[in-house]
């Protein structure tokens, strides 16, 4: 492949293409200021939907794909309790509880290993090889009749899936504008609402075949795990590892589709794992605040993704208007995911809509804590439906880390630390709702309906750390002698907002756009809110 070359500087690290060492430079990408690349076509705006319409069908398609997978392979399990699972492999107690935490319990443990093996091993064959793990235990949990057995293949499903949320972050980044990153968030995020309508319409449907051999908690399971291992060898030969190597773009596709990246800050992938990256990671205070977050956020999560089944079972319908009645759920997360990242993008405000989508959530919680079960069935299936609203968040968040962090093994350790604070938060979530609370769970409402007031205000103590950060930004910018306050191009719809010379000057220089440095070295990456 020939190397891409400008100005003779290197824009970034070496690449590892297979057995190729692709070398990214600037020379082709970039001559007296960094829009001239893309703006020597006859109409750059054109040209950079084009790439980025050919990087959804590519790229993003593969992700909404697999995370559809994992949430379906994840979630099946409150379906498989209503179709007899938990009595025919005769958990007692919070036996069922630890079968769903065991699988958060694992990703939580393999979390430093997810972090290296992103950085270090091709997207490529990581993806496909996550897949065909987790297809695998899902599959062979349609064999467990004991507790131990379930506890052993949920490890291992959740060890498996334990890269999955960190690597999709790191790939949107890796393709995507600033700008753009949130709406490709929601859209693999998205089919978290997507797996519960699938999921539900496949245990009504699976749960009425008639069987002598197996169980209809089985046939859910055993066709859920057969499909995920037919998709790993799909996964490989449709993925790309990195923009230099892509093979749905053209030579001078390449060189466009990495220019268009400059003005994240944030570089566009290495294969080296910097050790002053994690070091940095683990002294800044947003680090832990970006984990309570996720951490707290998903301990309301795991509510509906554990107990939804068992909570509408709990109304008094049966097993089949049970699994149905979750269809409408799925369908409402759907809707606000994606609306929620469609408004953070117009906004380009990710805090004040993520605390929006706190409210409504707070109010189902303390419906449900209020209302006794022999309330109106409506107004408690309203209630539930409210806890939809909770999965807007997760989207915002990680795009909101990924757009706020400079250098790839940063990027890796933030987003293993993120999704070592949901696995704790899956792991703490149904440990508050004990099975002799059922059907009010009434402790376990009132601790969740705590757990979300908590979160709003920490997302708004995030707020005012990341102004600071830009404060010290500003400051370090004026004693180099550059310009005090930069315009971030990075979050504008289009690929570079039209102005004058002076505002393209008080955009920077972005000698350090992909050089790999992290977010704190840089001053002239502008943190987002």
């Amino acid at each position: 492949m020939e190397s891409l070359t400008a100005h003779n500087r290197p824009i970034g690290p070496d690449y590892l293409t297979g057995n190729q060492r692709v070398e990214v430079t600037e020379e082709d990408v970039s001559s007296t200021n960094p829009t001239d690349h893309m703006s020597s076509c006859a109409d750059g705006w054109d040209e950079n939907n084009r790439i980025r319409r050919k990087t959804d069908k590519a790229i993003l398609s593969i992700l909404v794909w697999v995370y559809f997978l994992q949430i379906l392979d994840k979630s099946i399990l409150g379906y498989g309790a209503i179709f007899g699972l938990k009595e025919d492999a005769k958990l007692k107690g919070n036996q069922y509880s630890l079968v769903g935490s065991i699988a958060a319990i694992a990703q939580l443990a393999w979390q430093p290993v997810s972090m290296v093996l992103i950085v270090k091993v091709p997207h490529r064959v990581l993806m496909p090889s996550l897949v065909l793990g987790w297809g695998i235990a899902q599959t062979a949990m349609a064999g467990c009749r004991s507790y131990p057995s379930l506890l052993a293949t949920r490890f291992f499903l959740g060890l498996f899936e334990a890269g999955c949320l960190p690597l999709f972050s790191i790939i949107t980044s890796q393709w995507y504008r600033r700008a753009e990153q949130p709406i490709r968030v929601a859209a693999w995020y998205g089919t978290n609402g997507l797996a519960t309508i699938i999921a539900a319409a496949l245990s009504y449907g699976l749960g009425h075949i008639p069987s002598s051999i197996l169980r209809p908690w089985q046939i859910i399971f055993l066709v859920v795990g057969l499909v995920t291992i037919v998709s790993a060898p799909f996964v490989y030969w449709k993925l790309d590892n990195d923009i230099p190597s892509a093979r749905f773009l053209t030579e001078h596709e390449r060189l466009q589709a990495v220019e268009r990246l400059r003005l994240n800050q944030t570089g566009i992938g290495s294969r080296e794992f910097k050790w002053s990256h994690v070091f940095e990671t683990l002294l800044e205070p947003k680090t832990y605040l970006w984990v309570i977050m996720s951490m707290l956020l998903n301990i309301g999560a795991s509510v509906t993704n554990i107990f939804g089944p068992l909570i509408l079972k709990g109304f008094g319908f049966d097993n089949y208007v049970t699994s149905l009645l979750n269809i409408p759920f799925g369908a409402v997360q759907v809707v606000i995911i994606l609306l929620a990242s469609y408004a953070a993008q117009k906004a380009r405000l990710k805090f004040a809509v993520l605390v929006a989508l706190i409210l409504p959530v707070i109010a189902g919680i303390a419906m449900l804590y209020k209302l006794e079960r022999t309330s109106s069935q409506a107004a408690l299936l309203v209630a539930y439906y409210l806890l939809a609203f909770l999965f807007g968040g997760n989207p915002l968040i990680v795009a909101w880390i990924v757009g706020n962090t400079g250098g790839t093994t940063k990027r890796s350790m933030n987003m293993a630390l993120y999704n070592a604070g949901s696995s704790a938060g899956n792991i703490i979530g149904p440990l508050l709702f004990n099975q002799k609370d059922s059907p009010q769970y009434k402790n376990g409402l009132r601790a969740v309906l705590a757990v979300f007031i908590v979160l709003a205000v920490v997302v708004l103590v995030q707020v005012v750390h990341l102004n600071f950060l830009n404060q010290l930004h500003r400051r370090s910018r004026v004693a180099a002698g550059k310009q005090a306050f930069m315009k971030d191009h990075s979050m504008s719809e289009r690929y570079l907002d039209e102005g004058t010379d002076g505002d393209r000057q008080t955009s920077g220089s972005h000698a350090n756009a992909f050089s790999d440095s992290t977010d704190r070295k840089n001053n002239e990456f502008v943190y987002i809110y």
